[in-house]
């Protein structure tokens, strides 16, 4: 039957062998006295958490759902008490800083944290990283007071938060919102509009919900540099901290989704409720893209946590069905044995495992940024974060839900229906390729603006690195064979890199054209990369067992002959041009 246990074993491989994060973190002097065993203990607790609790309310979440009772969310039953000891146990605020109630914890645990979340139960898990996602945009860009008045009780998990920018007419396109906003004689601001997509828009697990507002004030400018960010309480918060009066703002309904039945989606009407301005006017975009950036890379890690949920699952299943026969077995066999399942269980593995790694390095970047006493290296850590900010958000959400989808035709018919719990994998993990900008528009981002980022210096740091990498593998008996497929596939994208930033297919159409197929090109470099690094820590003579080691070296292998070779297919697509797309005149589709 379906299991879910926290890939914890797997996550310390890669913090203590492949990235020695001790090293790094003693450069950082908030998160040098964080060693290993502390790590492995939180992450354990949190495995635990996430196994017992959450997991078992997944599968009940999604039967049940959320319903809309006389203006209320109801949400699934049981949802509301793990809401409680999750927060009781102070899961909420592991990276949150210290003077409003967090841990301050490095991200890079964090982010391993989430991508339990995400395996266990992604409707639940979405309430905790939405809310931290607020906190984020509120601690950079309010003032003290707002700061003081409602990060404390959001960290602590007795309220949470909501991010309202998408409206029936204004989705991708934010220029084209209407919501406005109006001011109000004691600083504040009177809210009127109506949004769509609002994820833990209302609920009954928290006392209040936070929402972080796009609206227009009066005379801003058109388009996106018109638009401000107003803190919105659905329950106003008198002087003393105490909560007073219902603001005026309702829920018009509850979307009725695909997936993630858990989690309310919700239209929200805010029907001149009372706010205040977060960061400077017409300036709320830039302040709302701390929470969209956060947000991205969370929904990346969804991607890979159902992913390896469906994998544990679809694994568990080819062990212990037995059907057909092996040419080197007697008898019927588990159907672990055929060549095709164990491809497709292979497939899975080679890109969570290499996927999680990409997310570490992420998320040390992330920590360098923030911790680092090095100004140069912090703004290199946030170039590089810059750089990989749309490669982790769609890239694993694409990959993931291939995933979740193999995972379920490994269990056949089994698969579609609700027992083994693949159908919902599926139907889950479908949203993350989506929301918080869909994959499209994150192709786009990398190629049309990050590949320029700081004059280019981000993508051609990111490069050479890469190359080190494959400079000691070529003298590494484990690793060499790796190297030279990599050295290969890093050859194409480089070259498709040079003509996109600067050569024949700088045009927008060819970049436009050429953004999805070259964002899997620069994930399946990156996810190579990562696959050398891990061999490279096997290493003989290291403490590790045997049976990781064995299967690092397996499933890199299985990835460089059986996966890598994409790279080939995706960089020709690339060269071809828009000339095909765009030939067709739009009447004749």
């Amino acid at each position: 039957m379906p299991h879910y246990k926290a890939p914890v074993e797997d996550m310390m491989f890669l913090l203590r062998d492949v990235f020695r994060v001790q090293d790094i973190f003693a450069e950082l002097p908030e998160q040098k006295e964080n060693d290993l065993e502390t790590i492995s203990s939180i992450l354990e607790e949190a495995g635990k958490f996430c196994s017992e609790i959450l997991y078992p309310l997944n599968a009940a979440g999604d039967i049940e759902g959320c319903r809309l009772e006389n203006g209320i969310v109801r949400t699934p039953k049981g949802f509301a008490e793990a809401w409680k000891a999750f927060s009781e146990a102070g899961w909420g605020g592991l990276s949150a800083p210290t003077e409003y109630g967090g841990q301050n914890l490095p991200r890079t645990v964090q982010i391993l944290v989430d991508e339990m979340l995400s395996g266990s139960n992604l409707s639940f898990g979405l309430f905790p990283g939405l809310t931290r996602g607020a906190c984020e945009a509120i601690e950079a860009h309010a003032s003290q007071a707002l700061k003081d008045t409602y990060l404390p009780n959001m960290v602590s998990g007795v309220w949470t938060g909501a991010m309202a920018l998408t409206e029936g007419n204004a989705g991708s396109d934010l220029g084209l919102l209407k919501a406005t906003a109006t001011p109000r004689a004691d600083g504040s601001w009177t809210v009127t509009g109506s949004k769509i997509f609002i994820s833990s828009g209302d609920h009954d697990m928290a006392e209040n919900v936070i929402h972080l507002v796009l609206a227009r004030i009066p005379g801003a400018p058109a388009g996106t540099k018109g638009i401000s960010l107003f803190l919105c309480p659905k329950i106003l918060v008198n002087a003393d901290g105490t909560l007073g009066a219902r603001n005026a703002i309702s829920v018009g309904a509850l979307e009725h989704k695909m997936g993630i039945h858990a989690q309310p989606t919700c239209v929200m009407n805010y029907d001149g409720c009372q706010g205040w301005m977060v960061g400077e006017p017409n300036r709320g975009l830039a302040a709302m893209f701390v929470m969209m950036n956060a947000e991205r890379l969370f929904v990346g890690v969804q991607g890979l946590g159902v992913a390896d949920a469906s994998c544990q699952t679809a694994l568990a299943y080819a062990r212990e069905r037995m059907q057909g026969r092996s040419p080197d077995r007697a008898g019927t066999v588990p159907i672990i044995a055929h060549a095709d399942v164990r491809r497709t269980l292979l497939s899975m593995q080679s890109f969570i495992e290499a996927a999680r790694a990409m997310v570490v390095y992420t998320a040390l970047e992330m920590d360098r940024e923030k911790f680092h006493p090095d100004a140069t290296i912090r703004q290199r850590a946030g170039e590089n974060v810059a750089l990989l900010t749309p490669v982790i958000k769609a890239a694993l959400t694409d990959f993931g839900f291939e995933a979740a989808v193999a995972g379920q035709q490994v269990l056949g018919g089994h698969g579609y229906i609700r027992e083994w719990g693949q159908e919902q994998y599926v139907r889950d993990a479908r949203i993350a390729m989506i929301y918080e900008g869909t994959n499209g528009i994150q192709a786009q981002d990398l190629v049309i603006r990050k590949l320029t980022l700081a004059e280019g210096q981000p993508v051609r740091s990111y490069f050479a690195q890469i190359r080190q990498t494959l400079a000691v593998a070529a003298a590494h008996s484990d690793a060499a064979s790796l190297a030279e497929p990599l050295g290969a596939a890093l050859d194409l994208l480089e070259g498709v890199t040079t003509r996109l930033i600067s050569g024949d297919l700088s045009g927008p159409d060819d970049r436009n054209a050429a953004a999805v197929d070259y964002l899997r090109l620069f994930a399946l470099v990156s996810f190579g990369w990562m696959w050398v690094r891990m061999v490279l820590a096997c290493a003989p003579g290291q403490p590790l067992p045997d049976a990781l080691v064995q299967h690092k070296r397996a499933a890199a292998t299985f990835f460089m002959q059986r996966v890598l070779p994409q790279a080939t297919a995706l960089s020709q697509q690339i060269s071809a041009g828009a000339g095909s797309i765009m030939a067709l005149p739009d009447e004749l589709f």
